[in-house]
Protein backbone atom coordinates (compact mmCIF):
# COMPACT_ATOMS: atom_id res chain seq x y z
CA UNK A 1 0.00 0.00 0.00
CA UNK A 2 1.54 3.28 -1.05
CA UNK A 3 2.24 5.74 1.77
CA UNK A 4 0.20 8.94 2.27
CA UNK A 5 -0.15 12.11 4.15
CA UNK A 6 -3.76 11.95 6.19
CA UNK A 7 -5.52 14.55 8.56
CA UNK A 8 -5.12 12.09 10.61
CA UNK A 9 -1.41 12.38 10.31
CA UNK A 10 -1.52 16.47 10.51
CA UNK A 11 -4.18 15.83 13.68
CA UNK A 12 -1.83 14.14 15.72
CA UNK A 13 0.81 16.23 14.49
CA UNK A 14 -0.76 19.52 16.01
CA UNK A 15 -2.69 18.26 18.98
CA UNK A 16 0.97 17.31 20.13
CA UNK A 17 2.18 20.56 19.41
CA UNK A 18 -0.36 23.01 20.88
CA UNK A 19 1.17 22.97 24.39
CA UNK A 20 4.38 24.31 23.51
CA UNK A 21 4.13 25.48 19.74
CA UNK A 22 7.21 28.48 20.83
CA UNK A 23 9.35 25.54 21.53
CA UNK A 24 8.67 24.12 17.85
CA UNK A 25 11.08 25.58 14.73
CA UNK A 26 9.18 28.31 12.72
CA UNK A 27 9.97 28.77 9.19
CA UNK A 28 12.80 31.42 10.02
CA UNK A 29 11.09 34.31 8.98
CA UNK A 30 11.58 33.40 5.49
CA UNK A 31 8.18 33.51 3.95
CA UNK A 32 7.41 37.31 5.63
CA UNK A 33 9.94 38.24 4.09
CA UNK A 34 10.02 37.09 0.66
CA UNK A 35 6.58 38.22 0.81
CA UNK A 36 7.49 41.90 1.46
CA UNK A 37 10.10 41.73 -0.99
CA UNK A 38 7.24 42.36 -3.48
CA UNK A 39 6.07 44.63 -1.59
CA UNK A 40 3.97 45.90 1.26
CA UNK A 41 0.69 44.06 2.38
CA UNK A 42 -1.32 46.71 4.03
CA UNK A 43 -4.69 46.48 3.69
CA UNK A 44 -4.32 43.55 0.82
CA UNK A 45 -5.78 39.73 1.11
CA UNK A 46 -2.74 37.40 2.24
CA UNK A 47 -3.94 34.02 2.55
CA UNK A 48 -1.52 31.16 4.11
CA UNK A 49 -2.87 27.57 2.64
CA UNK A 50 -2.01 24.80 4.46
CA UNK A 51 -1.36 26.64 7.46
CA UNK A 52 0.10 24.46 10.28
CA UNK A 53 1.04 26.67 12.97
CA UNK A 54 -0.08 30.44 11.21
CA UNK A 55 2.55 32.24 12.62
CA UNK A 56 3.68 33.56 8.83
CA UNK A 57 0.55 34.57 8.26
CA UNK A 58 0.16 36.11 11.82
CA UNK A 59 3.00 38.40 11.11
CA UNK A 60 2.01 39.75 7.95
CA UNK A 61 -1.27 40.31 9.30
CA UNK A 62 0.19 42.47 12.21
CA UNK A 63 1.92 44.80 9.24
CA UNK A 64 -1.51 45.28 7.95
CA UNK A 65 -2.63 42.27 6.02
CA UNK A 66 -6.32 41.50 6.00
CA UNK A 67 -4.96 37.41 6.82
CA UNK A 68 -7.05 34.23 5.83
CA UNK A 69 -6.03 30.81 7.07
CA UNK A 70 -6.95 27.99 4.53
CA UNK A 71 -6.36 24.42 6.37
CA UNK A 72 -8.33 21.32 6.56
CA UNK A 73 -6.64 20.79 9.93
CA UNK A 74 -9.52 21.17 13.29
CA UNK A 75 -5.94 20.99 15.30
CA UNK A 76 -4.06 23.22 12.83
CA UNK A 77 -7.11 25.87 13.17
CA UNK A 78 -7.53 25.90 16.73
CA UNK A 79 -3.99 26.29 16.76
CA UNK A 80 -4.06 29.80 14.67
CA UNK A 81 -7.26 30.73 16.49
CA UNK A 82 -5.68 30.53 19.93
CA UNK A 83 -2.73 32.87 18.90
CA UNK A 84 -4.41 35.21 17.01
CA UNK A 85 -6.95 35.78 20.17
CA UNK A 86 -3.74 35.99 22.32
CA UNK A 87 -2.26 38.13 20.32
CA UNK A 88 -5.46 40.42 19.63
CA UNK A 89 -4.71 39.77 15.65
CA UNK A 90 -7.57 39.24 13.38
CA UNK A 91 -7.83 36.74 11.01
CA UNK A 92 -10.63 34.77 8.59
CA UNK A 93 -10.39 31.12 9.21
CA UNK A 94 -11.42 28.86 6.55
CA UNK A 95 -11.57 24.52 7.13
CA UNK A 96 -11.39 23.86 3.47
CA UNK A 97 -10.01 21.27 0.93
CA UNK A 98 -6.69 23.07 -0.18
CA UNK A 99 -7.49 21.74 -3.83
CA UNK A 100 -11.45 23.18 -3.81
CA UNK A 101 -11.38 26.25 -2.18
CA UNK A 102 -14.49 28.45 -1.62
CA UNK A 103 -13.10 31.62 -3.17
CA UNK A 104 -13.99 33.48 -6.41
CA UNK A 105 -11.32 34.07 -9.04
CA UNK A 106 -8.63 36.48 -8.06
CA UNK A 107 -10.31 36.85 -4.83
CA UNK A 108 -6.54 36.78 -3.17
CA UNK A 109 -4.01 39.59 -3.20
CA UNK A 110 -1.37 37.19 -1.71
CA UNK A 111 -1.36 33.72 -1.45
CA UNK A 112 1.31 31.54 0.08
CA UNK A 113 1.87 28.13 1.12
CA UNK A 114 5.02 26.39 2.92
CA UNK A 115 5.68 22.09 3.57
CA UNK A 116 1.87 21.63 1.30
CA UNK A 117 2.79 21.05 -1.93
CA UNK A 118 5.60 18.08 -1.14
CA UNK A 119 2.83 15.91 0.40
CA UNK A 120 0.45 15.49 -2.98
CA UNK A 121 1.34 12.93 -5.56
CA UNK A 122 -0.06 15.17 -8.03
CA UNK A 123 0.29 18.75 -7.58
CA UNK A 124 -1.10 20.50 -10.52
CA UNK A 125 -4.65 20.69 -9.09
CA UNK A 126 -3.40 22.47 -6.13
CA UNK A 127 -1.39 24.91 -7.79
CA UNK A 128 -4.19 25.26 -10.55
CA UNK A 129 -6.25 26.15 -7.79
CA UNK A 130 -4.33 28.43 -6.09
CA UNK A 131 -3.34 30.21 -9.78
CA UNK A 132 -6.98 30.64 -9.77
CA UNK A 133 -7.86 32.38 -6.46
CA UNK A 134 -5.04 34.72 -6.91
CA UNK A 135 -5.72 37.62 -8.47
CA UNK A 136 -4.06 39.29 -11.93
CA UNK A 137 -1.39 41.56 -10.55
CA UNK A 138 -1.06 39.43 -7.29
CA UNK A 139 1.52 37.13 -6.32
CA UNK A 140 1.84 33.42 -4.97
CA UNK A 141 4.69 31.37 -3.21
CA UNK A 142 5.88 27.92 -3.10
CA UNK A 143 7.97 26.63 -0.61
CA UNK A 144 8.91 23.22 -0.75
CA UNK A 145 11.76 20.90 0.58
CA UNK A 146 14.90 20.85 -1.70
CA UNK A 147 16.07 17.42 -3.38
CA UNK A 148 19.53 17.47 -3.03
CA UNK A 149 20.27 17.97 0.55
CA UNK A 150 21.09 15.56 3.47
CA UNK A 151 17.57 16.81 5.26
CA UNK A 152 15.70 15.26 2.60
CA UNK A 153 17.78 11.80 2.63
CA UNK A 154 16.89 11.50 6.49
CA UNK A 155 13.36 12.00 5.74
CA UNK A 156 13.23 9.65 2.91
CA UNK A 157 14.77 6.99 5.35
CA UNK A 158 12.06 7.71 7.95
CA UNK A 159 9.36 7.71 4.91
CA UNK A 160 10.64 3.90 4.19
CA UNK A 161 10.50 3.25 7.44
CA UNK A 162 7.27 4.18 8.00
CA UNK A 163 8.05 6.56 11.13
CA UNK A 164 7.63 9.93 9.31
CA UNK A 165 5.72 12.02 11.39
CA UNK A 166 3.51 13.33 8.08
CA UNK A 167 3.43 9.86 6.38
CA UNK A 168 4.56 10.44 2.94
CA UNK A 169 6.35 13.84 1.20
CA UNK A 170 8.39 14.25 -1.82
CA UNK A 171 10.63 17.14 -2.44
CA UNK A 172 12.02 19.01 -5.27
CA UNK A 173 14.72 20.59 -7.68
CA UNK A 174 13.96 24.98 -8.00
CA UNK A 175 14.27 23.28 -12.22
CA UNK A 176 11.28 21.29 -11.53
CA UNK A 177 9.19 23.54 -8.80
CA UNK A 178 9.48 26.47 -11.57
CA UNK A 179 7.93 24.17 -14.54
CA UNK A 180 5.38 22.97 -12.51
CA UNK A 181 4.32 26.52 -11.86
CA UNK A 182 4.53 27.57 -15.63
CA UNK A 183 2.50 24.19 -16.68
CA UNK A 184 -0.13 26.00 -13.69
CA UNK A 185 -0.91 28.96 -15.61
CA UNK A 186 1.84 31.04 -13.75
CA UNK A 187 4.65 33.46 -14.57
CA UNK A 188 7.64 32.89 -12.75
CA UNK A 189 9.12 35.97 -10.78
CA UNK A 190 11.80 34.19 -8.90
CA UNK A 191 12.90 31.34 -6.75
CA UNK A 192 14.92 31.19 -4.00
CA UNK A 193 16.42 29.08 -1.11
CA UNK A 194 17.00 29.11 2.52
CA UNK A 195 19.27 27.02 4.62
CA UNK A 196 18.74 24.74 8.06
CA UNK A 197 19.51 27.45 11.09
CA UNK A 198 20.17 25.88 13.72
CA UNK A 199 21.40 23.08 11.20
CA UNK A 200 20.24 19.91 11.25
CA UNK A 201 22.82 17.96 13.55
CA UNK A 202 21.48 20.08 16.34
CA UNK A 203 18.38 19.74 16.04
CA UNK A 204 18.85 16.22 15.89
CA UNK A 205 20.44 16.45 18.81
CA UNK A 206 17.97 18.71 20.86
CA UNK A 207 15.00 16.05 19.68
CA UNK A 208 16.98 12.96 20.62
CA UNK A 209 18.29 14.31 24.26
CA UNK A 210 14.55 15.72 24.60
CA UNK A 211 12.64 12.64 24.02
CA UNK A 212 15.11 10.39 26.03
CA UNK A 213 16.55 12.00 28.96
CA UNK A 214 13.95 15.13 29.08
CA UNK A 215 16.87 17.53 28.81
CA UNK A 216 15.86 20.84 26.67
CA UNK A 217 18.92 22.71 24.80
CA UNK A 218 17.81 25.79 23.80
CA UNK A 219 16.16 25.98 20.43
CA UNK A 220 18.27 28.66 19.11
CA UNK A 221 21.67 28.48 20.82
CA UNK A 222 23.61 31.77 21.13
CA UNK A 223 27.43 32.40 20.06
CA UNK A 224 29.28 35.20 19.83
CA UNK A 225 27.70 38.20 18.16
CA UNK A 226 30.21 38.12 15.77
CA UNK A 227 29.71 34.73 14.25
CA UNK A 228 26.11 34.76 13.99
CA UNK A 229 26.27 38.41 12.05
CA UNK A 230 29.21 36.68 9.87
CA UNK A 231 26.94 33.67 9.16
CA UNK A 232 23.72 35.48 8.32
CA UNK A 233 25.78 38.15 6.11
CA UNK A 234 27.29 35.23 4.38
CA UNK A 235 23.29 33.71 3.82
CA UNK A 236 22.36 37.02 2.68
CA UNK A 237 24.86 37.44 -0.02
CA UNK A 238 24.23 33.62 -1.67
CA UNK A 239 20.30 34.12 -1.64
CA UNK A 240 20.24 35.51 -5.20
CA UNK A 241 22.74 32.87 -6.49
CA UNK A 242 21.17 29.89 -8.50
CA UNK A 243 24.05 27.61 -7.91
CA UNK A 244 23.36 28.32 -4.03
CA UNK A 245 19.42 26.55 -3.94
CA UNK A 246 21.52 23.36 -4.30
CA UNK A 247 22.91 24.07 -0.88
CA UNK A 248 19.05 24.76 0.86
CA UNK A 249 17.19 22.66 2.35
CA UNK A 250 14.14 24.60 1.02
CA UNK A 251 13.51 26.19 -1.87
CA UNK A 252 10.71 28.72 -3.22
CA UNK A 253 9.08 30.00 -6.40
CA UNK A 254 7.32 33.27 -6.17
CA UNK A 255 4.89 33.45 -9.32
CA UNK A 256 1.89 35.40 -10.73
CA UNK A 257 -0.91 34.48 -12.91
CA UNK A 258 -1.25 35.40 -16.34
Amino acid sequence: MARVSTLEHWESYWKGHQADIEGTYSTGGRLVREVLADGPVEGRWVMEIGAGSGRDLLDLARRGARGIVLDYSPASLALVKAQAAAQGVPVLLVQADATRMPFRDGAIDVSFHQGLLEHFRDPMPLLRENARVTARGGRMLVDVPQTFHLYTLMKNVFILLGVWFAGWETQFTPAQLEALCRDAGLDVVRTYGDWMVPGLWYRALRESLKRGLGLRLPLHPKGPAWWSGAWEGLRASLRGRRWALWTCHVIGTVARPK
